[in-house]
Protein backbone atom coordinates (compact mmCIF):
# COMPACT_ATOMS: atom_id res chain seq x y z
CA UNK A 1 0.00 0.00 0.00
CA UNK A 2 1.59 3.63 -0.96
CA UNK A 3 1.95 6.39 1.65
CA UNK A 4 -0.65 8.27 0.10
CA UNK A 5 -3.25 5.20 0.66
CA UNK A 6 -2.02 5.21 3.77
CA UNK A 7 -2.20 8.94 4.71
CA UNK A 8 -5.60 8.80 3.79
CA UNK A 9 -6.78 5.96 4.97
CA UNK A 10 -6.09 7.91 8.99
CA UNK A 11 -7.51 10.66 7.34
CA UNK A 12 -10.84 9.36 7.02
CA UNK A 13 -10.56 7.27 10.11
CA UNK A 14 -9.98 10.50 12.19
CA UNK A 15 -12.88 11.89 10.62
CA UNK A 16 -14.95 9.36 11.61
CA UNK A 17 -13.81 9.03 15.08
CA UNK A 18 -14.17 12.70 15.08
CA UNK A 19 -17.71 12.74 13.87
CA UNK A 20 -18.13 9.82 16.71
CA UNK A 21 -17.24 11.93 19.38
CA UNK A 22 -18.90 14.91 18.56
CA UNK A 23 -21.81 13.55 17.86
CA UNK A 24 -21.81 11.70 21.75
CA UNK A 25 -21.18 15.66 23.33
CA UNK A 26 -24.70 17.09 22.49
CA UNK A 27 -26.27 13.77 23.44
CA UNK A 28 -24.37 13.94 27.08
CA UNK A 29 -25.10 17.89 27.42
CA UNK A 30 -28.34 17.54 26.68
CA UNK A 31 -28.86 14.28 29.49
CA UNK A 32 -26.80 17.02 31.85
CA UNK A 33 -28.92 19.74 30.84
CA UNK A 34 -32.08 17.78 31.82
CA UNK A 35 -30.78 16.35 34.79
CA UNK A 36 -30.06 19.73 36.22
CA UNK A 37 -33.35 21.72 36.90
CA UNK A 38 -34.23 18.56 39.48
CA UNK A 39 -31.02 19.10 41.12
CA UNK A 40 -32.47 23.11 41.73
CA UNK A 41 -34.76 24.73 43.59
CA UNK A 42 -37.88 25.56 41.53
CA UNK A 43 -38.65 29.26 43.04
CA UNK A 44 -37.25 31.87 45.18
CA UNK A 45 -39.40 30.58 48.31
CA UNK A 46 -37.76 26.91 47.38
CA UNK A 47 -34.45 28.62 47.17
CA UNK A 48 -34.84 30.03 50.59
CA UNK A 49 -36.74 26.89 52.49
CA UNK A 50 -33.60 24.25 51.32
CA UNK A 51 -31.42 26.58 53.55
CA UNK A 52 -34.09 27.19 56.11
CA UNK A 53 -34.71 23.61 56.70
CA UNK A 54 -31.43 22.00 56.76
CA UNK A 55 -30.64 24.85 59.43
CA UNK A 56 -33.91 23.60 61.30
CA UNK A 57 -32.61 20.02 61.16
CA UNK A 58 -29.26 20.37 62.31
CA UNK A 59 -30.75 23.23 65.42
CA UNK A 60 -33.66 20.64 66.66
CA UNK A 61 -30.69 17.96 66.56
CA UNK A 62 -28.90 20.14 68.95
CA UNK A 63 -32.19 20.61 70.96
CA UNK A 64 -33.13 17.17 71.12
CA UNK A 65 -28.85 15.88 72.07
CA UNK A 66 -28.92 18.21 75.19
CA UNK A 67 -30.22 16.68 78.37
CA UNK A 68 -33.03 17.91 79.93
CA UNK A 69 -30.81 18.76 83.11
CA UNK A 70 -28.49 20.54 81.21
CA UNK A 71 -31.27 23.26 79.61
CA UNK A 72 -30.27 25.80 82.74
CA UNK A 73 -26.63 24.52 81.51
CA UNK A 74 -24.68 28.39 80.99
CA UNK A 75 -20.79 28.00 80.09
CA UNK A 76 -18.26 28.30 83.44
CA UNK A 77 -15.25 28.34 81.32
CA UNK A 78 -13.70 32.23 79.62
CA UNK A 79 -16.40 34.73 79.48
CA UNK A 80 -19.91 34.03 79.00
CA UNK A 81 -21.47 36.93 82.28
CA UNK A 82 -25.44 37.47 81.07
CA UNK A 83 -25.16 35.09 78.10
CA UNK A 84 -28.66 33.06 77.64
CA UNK A 85 -28.52 29.54 79.52
CA UNK A 86 -29.15 26.66 77.06
CA UNK A 87 -32.51 26.17 77.03
CA UNK A 88 -33.44 29.76 77.01
CA UNK A 89 -31.75 30.14 73.74
CA UNK A 90 -33.46 27.44 72.15
CA UNK A 91 -36.66 29.50 73.37
CA UNK A 92 -34.91 32.55 71.89
CA UNK A 93 -34.96 31.22 68.31
CA UNK A 94 -38.54 30.21 68.59
CA UNK A 95 -39.97 33.12 69.02
CA UNK A 96 -37.59 34.76 66.42
CA UNK A 97 -38.95 32.56 64.29
CA UNK A 98 -42.51 33.71 64.47
CA UNK A 99 -41.01 37.50 65.07
CA UNK A 100 -39.67 37.24 61.52
CA UNK A 101 -42.66 35.52 60.09
CA UNK A 102 -44.80 37.41 61.86
CA UNK A 103 -43.32 41.10 60.34
CA UNK A 104 -43.54 38.97 56.68
CA UNK A 105 -46.89 38.15 56.95
CA UNK A 106 -47.66 42.15 58.17
CA UNK A 107 -48.61 41.36 61.60
CA UNK A 108 -47.27 42.41 64.89
CA UNK A 109 -44.52 40.23 66.55
CA UNK A 110 -43.73 38.83 70.04
CA UNK A 111 -42.27 42.14 72.14
CA UNK A 112 -39.88 40.06 74.42
CA UNK A 113 -38.11 37.08 72.10
CA UNK A 114 -35.04 38.50 73.97
CA UNK A 115 -36.14 37.26 76.84
CA UNK A 116 -37.87 34.24 74.96
CA UNK A 117 -41.34 35.29 74.55
CA UNK A 118 -44.06 35.13 76.30
CA UNK A 119 -44.97 31.23 75.59
CA UNK A 120 -44.65 29.65 78.71
CA UNK A 121 -42.82 26.81 77.56
CA UNK A 122 -40.32 25.78 80.29
CA UNK A 123 -39.33 21.49 79.97
CA UNK A 124 -37.25 20.16 77.64
CA UNK A 125 -40.18 19.06 75.63
CA UNK A 126 -42.08 22.05 75.86
CA UNK A 127 -39.09 23.82 74.54
CA UNK A 128 -38.72 21.37 71.09
CA UNK A 129 -42.67 21.54 70.59
CA UNK A 130 -42.60 25.20 70.83
CA UNK A 131 -39.48 25.43 68.55
CA UNK A 132 -41.19 22.88 65.79
CA UNK A 133 -43.98 24.81 66.14
CA UNK A 134 -41.74 27.89 64.95
CA UNK A 135 -40.48 26.34 62.02
CA UNK A 136 -43.63 24.79 61.02
CA UNK A 137 -44.94 28.35 60.95
CA UNK A 138 -41.91 29.63 59.24
CA UNK A 139 -42.21 27.06 56.19
CA UNK A 140 -45.72 27.45 56.08
CA UNK A 141 -45.08 31.62 55.27
CA UNK A 142 -41.91 31.15 53.56
CA UNK A 143 -43.90 29.26 50.92
CA UNK A 144 -45.86 32.10 49.59
CA UNK A 145 -42.40 33.79 48.82
CA UNK A 146 -42.35 34.45 44.96
CA UNK A 147 -41.03 36.65 42.25
CA UNK A 148 -43.97 38.97 42.71
CA UNK A 149 -43.69 39.82 46.11
CA UNK A 150 -40.00 38.82 46.95
CA UNK A 151 -39.21 43.02 47.59
CA UNK A 152 -42.44 43.93 49.50
CA UNK A 153 -41.43 46.10 52.43
CA UNK A 154 -41.64 44.28 56.14
CA UNK A 155 -41.87 46.29 59.05
CA UNK A 156 -41.10 45.43 62.22
CA UNK A 157 -38.36 46.03 65.29
CA UNK A 158 -36.91 42.34 64.07
CA UNK A 159 -34.25 43.88 61.49
CA UNK A 160 -37.01 45.68 59.88
CA UNK A 161 -37.50 47.81 57.54
CA UNK A 162 -36.62 45.12 55.21
CA UNK A 163 -37.77 43.03 52.22
CA UNK A 164 -40.05 39.58 52.55
CA UNK A 165 -37.05 37.66 51.14
CA UNK A 166 -34.63 39.91 53.03
CA UNK A 167 -36.83 38.95 56.52
CA UNK A 168 -36.59 35.38 55.28
CA UNK A 169 -32.45 35.31 54.70
CA UNK A 170 -32.08 37.03 58.31
CA UNK A 171 -34.47 34.08 59.78
CA UNK A 172 -32.23 31.82 58.57
CA UNK A 173 -28.85 33.65 59.66
CA UNK A 174 -30.07 34.07 63.24
CA UNK A 175 -30.65 30.26 63.19
CA UNK A 176 -27.31 29.57 62.60
CA UNK A 177 -25.92 32.44 64.52
CA UNK A 178 -27.31 30.42 67.65
CA UNK A 179 -26.57 27.14 66.12
CA UNK A 180 -22.94 27.52 66.79
CA UNK A 181 -23.01 29.47 69.91
CA UNK A 182 -24.88 25.88 71.50
CA UNK A 183 -22.18 23.82 69.77
CA UNK A 184 -20.26 25.13 72.23
CA UNK A 185 -22.61 24.75 74.73
CA UNK A 186 -22.75 20.65 73.89
CA UNK A 187 -19.35 19.93 73.63
CA UNK A 188 -18.66 21.72 76.93
CA UNK A 189 -20.81 18.70 78.40
CA UNK A 190 -18.92 16.08 76.22
CA UNK A 191 -21.51 16.00 73.58
CA UNK A 192 -20.62 16.12 69.90
CA UNK A 193 -23.32 17.84 67.98
CA UNK A 194 -25.26 15.19 66.05
CA UNK A 195 -24.89 16.59 62.50
CA UNK A 196 -21.52 16.42 63.12
CA UNK A 197 -21.25 12.85 64.56
CA UNK A 198 -23.33 11.82 61.27
CA UNK A 199 -20.65 13.46 58.91
CA UNK A 200 -17.41 14.60 60.71
CA UNK A 201 -15.17 16.53 58.71
CA UNK A 202 -16.06 15.30 55.21
CA UNK A 203 -18.39 18.29 55.07
CA UNK A 204 -15.17 20.90 55.45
Amino acid sequence: MSLFRVATLLIVCGMALSVVGKSGTPQNSATKEAAQPDDIPKSIAESVSGTLQFAEGNFIGLAEAMPEDKYSYIPAVGKFDGVRSFGEQVKHVACAQFAFFNEFEGKKPPEDCEKGGHDPAKTKAELIKYLKDSFDYSNRVLATLTANNALDRVEGRYAGPNTKLGISVVAVWHITDHYGQLVEYLRLNGIVPPFTQKYGVKVR
